[in-house]
């Protein structure tokens, strides 16, 4: 089983930055979920940055929610860089 989300930081572009219940911090890019299904709503930038952390996942207040495994898998670590060398501002939300 992968880790589970601790925190997400909501970051520019659809992306978002995760901690993981193993402590690592990772950014995971929600912008090809936008054209899909329940996912359709996340093109509302507003509505994007309501993302929260739920059952070890992150979610969204309409109940679209991102598999952690998924999270997990498909985001890239954020060893080394900072929010200048990444070009993200984050928003936190926990």
């Amino acid at each position: 089983m992968n880790p589970r989300v601790e925190e997400v930081s909501v970051l520019n572009d659809y992306k978002l930055s995760i901690v993981f219940s193993n402590g690592e911090r990772k950014i995971y890019d929600c912008s090809g979920l936008l054209e899909f299904g329940v996912f359709k709503e996340l093109r509302n930038y507003s509505y994007f940055k309501s993302a929260n952390v739920s059952g070890g996942t992150v979610a969204w207040p309409h109940e679209q929610d991102i598999c952690p495994d998924t999270l997990y898998l498909d985001s890239i670590s954020e060893a080394g860089r900072t929010g200048a060398a990444t070009g993200f501002q984050a928003e936190r939300k926990t």
